[in-house]
């Protein structure tokens, strides 16, 4: 029996339909004006990595976010490269050629988010510290930081991140960044439209980065953005992203260079996506307050967030199980197993269930302190640097261990949203 049978044929679940057409995770939603913009690239001929497309994404995004210059690049993930080489060059100095401008040096960063994040510090030849999460916002811990700070106090990088679009305690991280005179990359990929005391994130790094992947609450297919408040940054950044031209009749290079730029199709699908930002945002967020009442009767709790001082994009609704509702539940290298018990459920059981039914969950970013690539990369808790046998309590992987992210997609109608409802209330029969 294939775990789809075993659901559907299980009595918890009769009288539920799977869905005819699939309920995804987060998938693209185009209205139209994309294809105009695509279209106009190719009819003038700009369909390279020049043109107003590309200007303009350029110029709302800066507007948007209020910072005052951005440069378009072919994705979040370049944009975080460029970002993190540049701030190293600004507290290390240029790189001897062939060499990272993190070589020898470390950088704390999030530990709980997707690997996009941290692997331009190995692209950079630097040693990343991850910084352990804490409950209020699934975000990086002022106090797990400030405790990284007192045990290597040469740092001068922290990257971060807005986790599923909710924004960090950024007035702590700032400060304490500014005590030890460390800049800040700003990871605002998941976050774009999200306010932290009334401020957009993306204004809160020394370079900031957003990102337009596929499943984004903004797409281009593909592309991302560096924001800057320092033209000398955007320059730079650009001349970088497009394999470090000089300024001569020829083709001439002093420095290493990449292509990186975002091209002016891909452009037109962002441009096309831009004025519908604030009403998918509004759908995201009554997604995420539909299972929030939804759910309410259950031993769960959505992703939090600071509702004094912050208001995120709601990008992916997520929840946590009570401690004492789980079930067991063991996960392995590439695997995961559990023992259904009455009354309480596991990320692993709502999954394959949602699965079986034909809609699209999928576990929380596995902490990055946890993953094969990083595993002998050290963790900072606010207890210290964790290892097995320390007794320090590991936030991220207890939020692992007991959380899961629902579809969040913004097509999903009220009905279609009741049916996962109801399938989450039958893994806790």
């Amino acid at each position: 029996m294939n775990n789809s049978d075993k659901y559907l044929n299980d009595e918890r679940f009769k009288g539920i339909e799977p869905f005819q057409n699939k309920v995804w995770l987060s998938s693209p939603t185009m209205h139209g004006d994309e294809q105009d913009w695509v279209v106009d690239s190719i009819r003038t001929n700009w369909v390279s990595t020049v043109g107003m497309n590309i200007n303009e994404v350029e110029r709302i995004c800066a507007e948007k976010i209020g910072r005052k210059y951005s440069v378009a690049l072919s994705s979040g993930t370049s944009a975080l490269h460029l970002a993190m080489r540049l701030c190293a060059e600004k507290v290390y100095g240029s790189p001897a050629t062939g060499h990272g401008a993190l070589e020898g040096h470390k950088v704390f960063a999030s530990d709980m988010t997707f690997d996009a994040t941290v692997n331009p510090i190995a692209y950079e030849g630097g040693d990343a510290v991850y910084i352990d999460t804490e409950y209020d916002t699934w975000n990086m811990d002022p106090i797990a930081l400030e405790k990284a700070f007192e045990l290597f106090p040469d740092v001068k990088l922290v990257v971060i991140v807005h986790l599923y679009g909710t924004p960090a305690k950024m007035d702590e991280i700032r400060n304490i960044c500014d005590r030890h005179n460390a800049l800040i990359v700003e990871d605002a990929a998941e976050s774009f439209g999200a306010t932290y005391k009334g401020i957009q994130t993306g204004m809160f790094g020394t370079e900031s980065v957003i990102s337009f992947n596929g499943n984004k609450i903004i797409t281009g297919s593909s592309g991302g953005m560096l924001l800057t408040d320092s033209k000398d940054d955007a320059d730079k950044i650009r001349k970088w992203s497009t394999q470090s031209r000089e300024n001569a009749p020829w083709y001439q290079h002093k420095e290493l260079g990449y292509n990186y730029r975002m091209s002016n199709i891909v452009a037109g699908v962002v441009r096309g996506q831009l004025p519908y930002l604030e009403e998918h945002i509004a759908q995201k967020r009554a997604i995420y307050y539909r299972y929030k009442e939804g759910l309410s009767d259950l031993p769960v709790q959505m992703n939090p967030f600071d509702e004094e001082n912050s208001v995120p994009n709601f990008w992916l609704s997520c929840l946590i199980i009570d401690k004492e509702a789980m079930c067991k539940q063991v996960r392995h290298e590439k695997d995961c197993s559990y023992v259904s018990e009455p009354g309480k459920s596991c990320p692993t059981e709502i999954l394959e269930a949602i699965a079986a039914f034909n809609a699209e969950g999928r576990p929380i970013w596995k902490p990055m302190h946890m993953q094969p690539i990083y595993i002998n990369n050290q963790f900072v808790t606010v207890d210290g640097i964790y290892s097995e046998g320390t007794g320090f309590f590991d936030i991220g992987a207890d939020i692992f261990e007991r959380g899961l992210c629902l579809p969040s997609d913004n097509k999903m109608t009220k009905d279609q949203q009741d049916r996962i409802i109801k399938i989450i209330h039958r893994c806790f029969v």
